[in-house]
């Protein structure tokens, strides 16, 4: 399929390095090589124009998708580059003679004769999913051995065992996010989430693959209240602004949208199931303002380009730093055109306090297996509190007596607040503030039972620098009675025996947190 003239897009400073980087380490003989671009450092264009230079020189390229929808965005990219294109695609039209083709895993599972088709090389889009299918693995080690394999990915770190680092050899990479927002091609970033003290624990729900099982985290997320309080958030930190939500399932997805609704705000929802032309159909209504909030599950995690979008709704707990990432992403692209001053992640399910932040990615890498989640340990057991019967964490019903625990998990319904990369926190000037992360982190560290000093080591690792002597008065809101001194000394005298401290050293953390005195008082 011929592509009409048009003028190509133009590379900036940094993908033009990022392409002479790739040609060099494939004339230094490397044939298996990673691409990793973050969500908005233009994966588009570096890809469109990789092709064309491969085209230029007469060369043979497949391009691997793995999402049906991604087919047609990949065309225009091509024909944005005026190349010339034919498809392993149902539906589109079949030409073995281009020198490109682009090719749905998918289809490539029902159709043989691209396994004689002469590639010299194959581009892998979404490199962290096209890679590791059934027909990746073909392609890579069966069909196409001696082909150069690039793989194209923003976020190199997947669930599982399988990484990239063991199939590849080196890798080039786009600068990281914080650098491109230092060149102004991402957006700052304001992030917020439940108190970090606060959030909402995820023991009971099983792992499943790598990541929470679905089924568990309905029952943890889809419930009214926590519905409602992310509208109820919404409309106080970022009202009027285009809104995507990650939701657990589609019937998540579809309530929180009625509830947006319910709330005087025009709202959508897309489905896997959602034709291209209604999916584009929603895209422009969100980019013109007819809806200002668009749900989905699984579906604008990935493909999804709309940069006027400034607000991200995180309601779906991973595991995953890739769908983390990708998530994120989507709301950090610039939108000069539509006035967007700043990205907005609204975190209703702890990704960010449990993956981190964009900001925060120093560099990147090839994993390996050992970097892969999952520690092989016996999942957690509990006892039912009605029969006595011990049974998984996970289990939200007892099989003997039918004691439900759902009714026994606390909602965490306390408003937002904001929350700080290391890159970000670095830079805070403010006292208020950093007192209050100071603090965070020792309601943190003392509800988990560890020694207070580790709070001071986070914070510093946080924020940079070291605490001041009158930010520890107070700091757990604890109330100054006999009783709480006592649970209070209890804890010091446990963190003093496993760092081999002194007495004097808790009484000093003693009378930090309840004041100049109260030691004696206390003995008193």
């Amino acid at each position: 399929m011929s592509a009409s003239s048009t003028t190509p897009p133009r590379l900036r400073p940094y993908q033009v390095q990022l392409i002479n980087d790739l040609y060099r380490k494939l004339n230094e003989g490397h044939k298996r090589v990673a691409i990793i671009a973050g969500t908005g450092a233009g994966k588009t264009v570096i890809s469109g124009q990789i092709c064309a230079h491969a085209e230029a020189a007469g060369k043979r390229l497949m391009f691997l998708v793995h999402l049906d929808v991604l087919v047609g965005q990949t065309y225009e990219k091509m024909k944005a580059f005026g190349l010339h294109c034919g498809f392993i695609k149902a539906g589109w039209e079949e030409s073995r003679e281009a020198p490109i083709q682009i090719a749905s895993v998918q289809t490539m599972a029902q159709r043989k004769w691209w396994r004689q088709w002469p590639a010299d090389v194959v581009f892998f889009d979404e490199g962290h999913t096209t890679l590791f299918s059934r027909i990746g693995k073909q392609v890579l080690y069966k069909t196409h051995p001696n082909a150069v394999h690039l793989v194209m990915t923003a976020t190199p770190l997947r669930l599982g065992k399988d990484q990239l680092g063991e199939h590849l050899e080196t890798l080039v990479s786009a600068p990281v996010p914080s650098e491109l927002q230092e060149m102004g091609f991402l957006s700052q970033m304001k992030y917020y989430s439940m108190p970090q003290d606060g959030l909402a624990k995820l023991d009971q729900v099983r792992t499943v693959r790598g990541d929470y099982d679905e089924a568990g985290l309905k029952n943890a997320c889809d419930r009214p209240e926590l519905v409602e309080k992310i509208v109820t958030e919404w409309q106080r930190l970022a009202a009027g602004k285009r809104t995507i939500a990650f939701c657990v399932d589609i019937e998540h997805a579809r309530h929180v949208a009625a509830a947006f609704r319910q709330a005087g705000t025009a709202a959508d929802t897309v489905e896997g199931g959602t034709p291209i032309k209604e999916r584009h159909r929603m895209y422009a209504d969100l980019r013109e303002q007819r809806i200002l909030v668009l749900t989905s599950c699984n579906v604008i995690s990935i493909g999804f380009d709309e940069p006027s979008v400034e607000v991200g709704l995180l309601l779906r707990p991973t595991q995953s730093s890739a769908l983390h990432l990708q998530q994120i992403g989507r709301v950090m692209r610039i939108s000069p055109q539509t006035g967007k001053q700043h990205g907005i992640i609204l975190d209703q399910a702890g990704n960010l306090e449990r993956l981190g932040f964009p900001e925060d990615v120093e560099e990147y890498h090839l994993p390996m297996q050992k970097e892969a989640a999952g520690s092989g340990s016996p999942p957690p057991m509990k006892p039912c509190p009605q029969c006595g019967r011990i049974v998984h964490a996970f289990i939200v019903k007892c099989p003997d007596c039918g004691h439900l625990w759902l009714s026994d998990r606390p909602l965490n319904l306390e408003d937002m607040v904001p929350i700080y990369s290391r890159d970000q926190a670095h830079q805070i000037k403010d006292p208020a503030i950093l007192r209050e992360l100071f603090h965070s982190h020792r309601r943190r560290i003392y509800r988990q039972g560890y020694a207070p000093t580790l709070a001071e080591h986070n914070f510093y690792e946080h924020c940079g620098r070291q605490p001041k002597l009158e930010w520890y008065f107070g700091s757990l809101g604890l109330r100054s009675t006999p009783d709480q001194h006592q649970i209070y000394l209890n804890y010091l005298n446990k963190s003093a025996r496993r760092l081999g401290q002194r007495p004097e050293w808790v009484m000093s953390e003693f009378e930090k947190e309840f004041g100049p005195g109260t030691w004696q008082r206390m003995l008193a």
